[in-house]
Parts: structure tokens; C-alpha cells; sequence
């Protein structure tokens, strides 16, 4: 006889049994084997908020291979992952297969390795009951939210709408945000460059004006009339140097991951979205077949808010890059970096569970999405580990007759952590670039000088990462519960993507508008953050998880009482989204409506006019082929792909999005290739040309 070690899938058991050797048996639950009952509430709120579990749908042949086993075994250890959801896992599976929960069977690895195994095998304890109860609380007080509110929802404005604790207020933000960009009122402005050189042959730099000399206030202004105003005092002036400023600037390396700011810079620089970015981050903490190694996981558990690293880790990570860089990429001494004070601290940051595996080295072993990530894990964390980068950084006070430019640029005099990574930005500023020798009282030789107009721009539309960080900031949901709330509020229709913008559909704006009004502390950013804080004291003991709930249902319970009463006998209408397709029956402009197989064209003249038509859109650009318009389709298998409207007449179709840039060579659209890289070819039969440029946008 064996002992039996249970994990939640088959991956992870591979790789478990194959560092624990004879005298183990290691199987997978396929995660959860129990669960709220689907079509009902499930919850006594009568008597303590008392759950109902069902065994789920489909896992009845599991729960009887693991009991099965279970008594077939020498004792059985819980090895579910280290967080609330895995320890309630370990708690349904005890209560499944009648294990007695004070016995120490629960055992945790915070990395799928020989070591980090041994030492969670070394460690076993009881289940903790606290987790337990945090993740009940969590998924009762969803469950209710969920179950009460989202049959209002379907009764006052359509079926199949829902609502949630943390959806709801990730809703709110991005339908806040287009509202600020509506209500923003752009101001013209207008900035003066001059392009100066220093001598003949140096290479010109920019300098902008800043103020007037005898009080170097900024300068504002408003208008052409300004500004051409300004360039003829200017016509003459000689550039005179006033002073040269010469620093270092210190900048240190980011810290290491935890599951939010992997989501944030996944967006940024390899385009994943928060589902693919874990996805792939569970198949590389669970274990991979890596040539040389065997089955072996290759990053900790990925979902963490601890900025915590083992002293074992760092020390490889300082020994790998003084082997590769020098002693002079090592920082003076090592770092360790501060979590948040709200950090749950139980597992340490994101990190390779082998620095000394280099992405290279791995990169025949894994799949595109898992080596992508895996470098951007392994390539913040060595270099969280580095010397500072050191700027040598130039500025200086350009006299121009009355007036006062400023110019300021930086070189690099010590590359350190930027040498393997530069974190990604949500939005590009405008480099300094350098400067040559300059000395005080030496005159420079005016180029170019010329004014530009510009507008000021409304707040950006909330990507992906920027939510993610937004919803961190703000102390909403927990790293775990950001990238399937993003997924809901999409497949809801709440939101959709345009680019790689999140924008509200007037769906989601007149739900939010509703919410606001009848469910003011639902979406209430504070009352979220404080509901928040609340369960997390839930797992430390700190609260008692029954008493948490009753708070929050007691005034639940009266605003939705409240809800119903005030809104008995109305129904609350979509506005439909016009478009500039005219109905070629009656002359209308065709508005898009929303039915049980997707969006549709449909006339507004409803029923006078009954017309309606498939809803096409168009991708921009022209077709290769036959200069047809080039318009998003979906496959089969809901992948996104382009094609040309003229189809069936026209066949081309392409996987790549069309591009603004025409080719220039032929002329015809550009398409630009997705993925690591980008870069823009063209489509056209015969034409061939291609460009390694990166193109945004």
C-alpha cells in the first residue's frame, strides 16, 4: 500500500509524483469537486448563512476513483494549491472521502520542484479553517449578490444579465472614465521649438520655451496669433547659454512580480490578455516537461501579493549574475523589496523556481505563450536583483532675447538592470534625447524655430492593465478574482474591446446608471474596499465569517425591497447604438440590437419596418485582391480573422489586422503580423515587401 496525495489537475501530479517517488500515488480532482447548487441560491440565510454543496456536474466518477483509492491507501495527504480556493478544495475532498479534519494532512508547495516538494511534504498540517471559512464568505456573499440582484436586472432590462460584487464596481470605473472623456472640453494650446547646434557639425537638439526671463513663469499660450506673435520677437534673437546643469540619475530595478503587476506588464509587452497571461503562468507553476530536467515547474505559485523572495532563490539569482555581467551588475547589497501592507505574505513573489534556468535554455521545451511569459517572469525577477542604472543627465537655460527655453537630455553612464529589462509604460512620454558639450555664455546656431498647435487630451480609455491597477489601487476583489472579472464583464456585453481599450456599451452605462441609483453601495468604490478588508480579516481569525455576512445582508436585504418597490411596473430601455447604414426599404438609419445569437442590424421603424441584416465590421483598409472593403469575421472556433466584403466573389482573407500604413512599394493596405515582434508586410500577390518596424495602434 501507497500513500495517496490528491492535487487539482493532471499536470501538476506528474510532476509531484515524480519527486516523490515510489510508495506515493498522486491524483487530480480536476479542481473542484463541489460547488453551490447552479439553478438555486443554495444559501440558508435563515439559519447562518448555512451552504448547500452539490457534488458538480460530471465529477462523480472522480469523487469515486479518489475514494476508492483513499481507502486502498496508507493515509491520504491534501496537496491542493496554497490559497483560500485550494484550501477549501482540501476541505470538500476531506469531507468527500470522510477524512477527519483535525488529522495534519494538508500539505502546500509554494514552487513544483524537488525541493520545494520535499520541504512541503516535510511540513504537513490540519486544514485551516480560516481560509476555509475566507473563501465561504467570499463565495457566499458572491452567490447572493449574484442570485438577488441579477433577477432584478433581467426583470427591469434584459435576461441573462448579471451582477457582482466586484464586476459591478469594474463596470462602474470604465463607464466613470468614458463619462470624464465625454464631459472633457479640449483647450487649444500652442509650444515653441527651437532646433539649436552647438557647432557646425554637431548634431542639432530641441529646445522649447518655457518662459519669459525676468519672471520665468511658464508661459501660456493659447493661440496661433500668440504664437506667431512670439516667433517674430523671436526672428532675430541670438541663443545664448545661461546655465548647464550636469547630475546623475539612479533609477532602480522593479521589483518582482505578484500576480497584478504580472497581468499589468503582460498586457504591456506581450499583448495577453489577464486569462492567457494565467493560464499560462498555472501550466509553468504546475509543470512542464523541460529537456535535461524532466517534469518540473518552473516558476512559484502565481498567485501572490507578497514582494517576499527566499534568501536560496536570491543568492542564485546574485550568483547567475555576476557569472554572466560582472560584480559591477551586483548592487551594493542585497535587495529586498517591501509588500504592501494589506499583503496576505503566504507565498513569495513570482519568480523562476531555477534562475539558473535561463529562457533560452527552456525555450525548446515550451509552448510560445508559456516561454513568452516565462522570460518576462525570469527576466524581472534577475534583474530586480541587479545593480541600479545610472544616468548622466544634462539640463540647461537657453536666453533668446526676453525669453527663456529649456532643454534637458541624459546619456547612459552604467546600463545595470536595463542591460536584460526596461519595464513596460501605460503611456509614452516624450524622450530627452542627449545633448551635446555645452558651455555657459557660448552662442547656438538657430536652425529651425516653429510653432505648434496642440490640444489637451481627455483621460485614456482603461486598458487591461491599467483596470487590473486601478482595481489593485483602489482595494478591489484580490489578484485571483481580476482576470475572470474582466472576462465576465466582456462576455456580458457590458464592456467591449476597441483596440486594446475597454469601453462601456450603452448596456453597461445604463446598468451602472441603475446600479448608482437603486444599489448606491454595490458599486460604491469605497464601501467594495472596505467590504474587502472585511473578509481578509475573515482569514486571519481576525472576524467571524457568519457575522460578516449578516452585517452586510442586513441593509442588502432593505435596498433591494426598497429596489423593487420603486421600480414595480417599469422596464428600463437599452438605447439602441445608430449607425450610418441607411435601411434600404424605408430610408431609416439602421440601429445595432442585441439577440440570442449575437448583435444585428435592425431598422428603427420596428414594426412598420421590419428589416434586418447581418452586422458587419469594418476592419479599415482596402483588399489586396480586388480593393473590396475589409471586414472582422469570426471562425468557428470564435477566432477573430479579416476578409473581404465582396466574398464570395473575393476569397482573400488573412489572420493578421489591416494596418493604416499603405504599402510603399504597391501602394495597397499594409497588414500587421501579430505577436512577438509585429512588424507590417504586404498582402498583395507579388509585391513581397515587409518591414521588422513595430507598429502601435
Amino acid at each position: 500500500m501507497s500513500k495517496l496525495v490528491i492535487v487539482e489537475s493532471p499536470a501538476k501530479a506528474k510532476t509531484i509524483e515524480k519527486y516523490l517517488g515510489p510508495g506515493y500515488q498522486v491524483m487530480a480532482s480536476m479542481g473542484h469537486i463541489r460547488n453551490l447548487p447552479k439553478t438555486l441560491l443554495g444559501v440558508d440565510i435563515e439559519n447562518s448563512f448555512k451552504p448547500r454543496y452539490v457534488d458538480i456536474a460530471g465529477k462523480t466518477a472522480i469523487i469515486r476513483k479518489l475514494r476508492a483509492a483513499a481507502d486502498q491507501s496508507d493515509g491520504v495527504l491534501l496537496a491542493t494549491d496554497p490559497d483560500r480556493e485550494g484550501e477549501a478544495i482540501s476541505w470538500h475532498l476531506a469531507q468527500a472521502l470522510k477524512i477527519d479534519l483535525n488529522q495534519q494532512n494538508r500539505v502546500t508547495f509554494n514552487e513544483i520542484t524537488k525541493s520545494g516538494v520535499q520541504q512541503g511534504m516535510s511540513n504537513p498540517r490540519s486544514i485551516d479553517m480560516n481560509l476555509v471559512n475566507a473563501q465561504q464568505a467570499r463565495r457566499i456573499l458572491d452567490r447572493i449578490v449574484g442570485y438577488k440582484l441579477s433577477p432584478f436586472l433581467w426583470k427591469k432590462i434584459r435576461s441573462g444579465l448579471s451582477a457582482g460584487r466586484v464586476q459591478s464596481v469594474a463596470v462602474r470605473i470604465i463607464v466613470d472614465r468614458e463619462e470624464e472623456i465625454r464631459s472633457f472640453v479640449s483647450r487649444e494650446y500652442w509650444t515653441i521649438d527651437a532646433l539649436l547646434s552647438a557647432g557646425k557639425d554637431d548634431r542639432p537638439f530641441k529646445a522649447r520655451l518655457h518662459s519669459l526671463i525676468s519672471n520665468k513663469k511658464k508661459l501660456d499660450i493659447e493661440n496661433k496669433e500668440a504664437a506667431d506673435r512670439i516667433l517674430s520677437e523671436l526672428k532675430d534673437s541670438e541663443f545664448r547659454v545661461l546655465s548647464v546643469t550636469h547630475g546623475n540619475r539612479r533609477i532602480a530595478p522593479p521589483a518582482p512580480f505578484i500576480t497584478s503587476t504580472l497581468q499589468q506588464e503582460a498586457s504591456r509587452k506581450l499583448g495577453f490578455n489577464a486569462r492567457r497571461t494565467m493560464r499560462a503562468a498555472q501550466e509553468l507553476y504546475e509543470g512542464v516537461e523541460v529537456e535535461g530536467y524532466g517534469a518540473v515547474g518552473l516558476i512559484t505559485y502565481m498567485r501572490t501579493d507578497s514582494l517576499r523572495v527566499s534568501e536560496e532563490a536570491r543568492r542564485e539569482a546574485i550568483q547567475y549574475i555576476q557569472n554572466r555581467w560582472g560584480r559591477e551588475y551586483l548592487p551594493e547589497k542585497p535587495r529586498v523589496f517591501k509588500s504592501r501592507r494589506s499583503s496576505q505574505d503566504a507565498h513569495e513573489a513570482i519568480r523562476p523556481t531555477m534562475p539558473s534556468l535561463s529562457p533560452d535554455k527552456a525555450r525548446g521545451s515550451l509552448t510560445s505563450d508559456q516561454y513568452r511569459l516565462y522570460k518576462l517572469i525570469w527576466d524581472r525577477f534577475i534583474a530586480s536583483q541587479m545593480a541600479n542604472c545610472v544616468q548622466h543627465t544634462i539640463k540647461t537655460d537657453i536666453a533668446a532675447g526676453n525669453y527663456l527655453f529649456k532643454a534637458s537630455g541624459y546619456s547612459v553612464k552604467f546600463d545595470g538592470f536595463t542591460v536584460l529589462y526596461v519595464e513596460g509604460k501605460d503611456e509614452e512620454n516624450e524622450a530627452d534625447g542627449p545633448l551635446p558639450p555645452l558651455e555657459k555664455n557660448s552662442v547656438l546656431t538657430l536652425r529651425e524655430i516653429k510653432g505648434n498647435q496642440h490640444f489637451t487630451q481627455p483621460p485614456p480609455r482603461y486598458t487591461e492593465a491599467t483596470l487590473i491597477k486601478a482595481l489593485e489601487e483602489n482595494g478591489i476583489g484580490r489578484p485571483s478574482t481580476y482576470a475572470p472579472t474582466i472576462t465576465t464583464i466582456l462576455a456580458r456585453g457590458y464592456v467591449e474591446r476597441e483596440n486594446k481599450s475597454l469601453k462601456p456599451t450603452a448596456l453597461g452605462e445604463i446598468t451602472t446608471k441603475v446600479m448608482k441609483e437603486l444599489f448606491p453601495e454595490i458599486v460604491d468604490i469605497e464601501f467594495t474596499a472596505h467590504m474587502e478588508k472585511k473578509l481578509d480579516a475573515v482569514d486571519s481569525g481576525k472576524a467571524d465569517w457568519v457575522d460578516t455576512l449578516s452585517e452586510f445582508y442586513r441593509d442588502f436585504a432593505i435596498t433591494l425591497e426598497n429596489a423593487e418597490k420603486a421600480t414595480a411596473k417599469t422596464r428600463i430601455a437599452v438605447p439602441d447604438e445608430e449607425t450610418d447604414i441607411e435601411c434600404e426599404l424605408c430610408g431609416r438609419k439602421m440601429v445595432i440590437k442585441t439577440g440570442r445569437y449575437g448583435e444585428f442590424l435592425a431598422c428603427p421603424g420596428y414594426p412598420e419596418c421590419k428589416n434586418t441584416k447581418k452586422l458587419v465590421k469594418e476592419a479599415g483598409g482596402a483588399c489586396p485582391k480586388c480593393g473590396g472593403k475589409i471586414v472582422v469575421q469570426k471562425s468557428r472556433n470564435n477566432r477573430t480573422f479579416y476578409g473581404c466584403s465582396n466574398y464570395p466573389n473575393c476569397d482573400f482573407v488573412s489572420w493578421n489586422p489591416p494596418a493604416k500604413e499603405s504599402c510603399p512599394k504597391c501602394g495597397k493596405t499594409l497588414f500587421r503580423r501579430k505577436g512577438r515582434g509585429g512588424g507590417l508586410y504586404c498582402a498583395a500577390e507579388g509585391c513581397g515587401y515587409s518591414s521588422d518596424e513595430k507598429i502601435t495602434g
